[in-house]
């Protein structure tokens, strides 16, 4: 094998792929790259068994040739040098020949690094995923989908459907769902009629895989396609191909969870109120739970407070745009509220109260396509 790459592409495609990779495997070739180059381009691979990337560096895009292919072959690359290696190299190229034993020398400017590679034939295969079930997002909007969703994933292995997202597809409409069992997060996206006939339910794809995914996707409206199967999830997108495992078990039936009416409704503005939670639970952060108390003190101020017996107290008012119902007080932990509210992408929410133990619903006034649950705390 010897080829010879534009550097910039390279490091790119490296830290697509790196991103996959994982240092404590107990297989011991997934710690290395698997690079394949044939005529249409240069191949890097990159899998920790459970999430395994695949990126192309084409021969050439548009007017710019990023490689030339001097002879095919392949070889595993020990992924951690490699990598450091790629970022600190001189010139704006790199040639690359794998001589015996998969002995690999690696040219730039006046550099010249040799690396002892693996057979490629011992790198496990990609999964071979049948196509029947197959449809279409765009790339900047599946980004949003998964910042909406994934932050309230279990980060506990104690029950492992936790800690992913699960996604659910009926009447064109994808739904996606994620839980700690303290808080909830909802967002729902109708996607291209092409997708009304296809439907599935239960599909949960751990967060981990998700996080790495909105990393390597582009902020653009490229079409990404995604491919389910019983047991993979596949997203294909320019020059990019993610599979990850899907996690086996039934995702929790949480459609019960969601009140259908409240007692008290709130309307404030979301920068206002995540700026006054932030800085009521200052003193609180110390404590064991970050617990911020929130109460209506008449039909148009809000009162939010927090007390560490260590430290002090503090008092925020607010005045909200509207409150309806009944008077409330009600505590809950400030990092889940913030964190649902850094997601909200609107000017104004409204909060829906049924009491001081029910989870309340965080959502945008004028839609219902994002929702955020969340369960308070007994503190009063």
């Amino acid at each position: 094998m010897k080829v010879k790459i534009q550097l910039n592409q390279l490091i790119e495609a490296v830290q697509d792929v790196m991103k996959a990779v994982s240092s404590r495997t107990t297989i011991p070739i997934l710690t290395g790259i698997k690079m394949e180059v044939t005529y249409d381009g240069v191949h890097l691979t990159g899998s920790d068994s459970d999430i395994s990337i695949e990126r192309l560096i084409p021969v050439e895009e548009g007017d710019l040739v990023h490689i030339e292919v001097k002879q095919e072959g392949s070889v595993v690359l020990p992924a951690r040098y490699f990598s450091e290696i790629v970022k600190k190299l001189p010139n704006d190229s790199v040639e690359i020949e794998v001589g015996e034993r998969f002995e690999t020398t690696l040219r730039s400017g006046a550099s010249e690094f040799s690396l002892l590679g693996l057979d490629p034939e011992e790198y496990p295969r990609l999964p071979q995923i049948e196509e029947n079930l197959v449809f279409e997002i765009q790339s900047d909007l599946l980004k949003t989908m998964i910042r909406q969703t994934v932050f309230a994933v279990s980060a506990s292995e104690t029950r492992p459907i936790l800690t992913g997202v699960n996604w659910t597809l009926t009447d064109g409409v994808l739904n996606c769902i994620a839980t700690d069992s303290h808080r909830l997060a909802e967002r729902k996206m109708p996607i291209d009629s092409q997708a009304e006939e296809l439907s599935f339910q239960n599909v949960v794809i751990p967060g981990k895989s998700l996080n790495e995914l909105s990393k390597i996707l582009d902020e653009s409206a490229e079409k990404v396609q995604i491919v389910v199967t019983n047991n993979q999830i596949l997203f294909k997108a320019k020059n990019i191909l993610l599979f990850s495992r899907l996690l086996d078990g039934n995702y929790p039936d949480t459609s019960k969870l969601i009140p259908s009416e409240s007692k008290t409704t709130f309307v404030l503005k979301t920068k206002e109120f995540l700026q006054a939670i932030d800085r009521a639970s200052l003193l609180a952060r110390e404590g064991r739970n970050n617990v911020v108390k929130l109460a209506t003190l008449d039909n148009q101020t809000i009162e939010l407070s927090s007390n560490s017996p260590e430290i002090g107290k503090v008092f925020e008012h607010m005045i909200a745009e509207e409150i309806e119902g009944e008077e409330l007080k009600i505590s809950f932990n400030a990092k889940y509220v913030m964190e649902a509210l850094k997601v909200m992408d609107c000017s104004e929410i409204s909060i829906l109260f049924t009491g001081a133990m029910r989870p309340f619903l965080i959502q945008p006034v004028s839609e219902d396509t994002i929702r955020q649950l969340i369960l308070p705390v007994r503190t009063y």
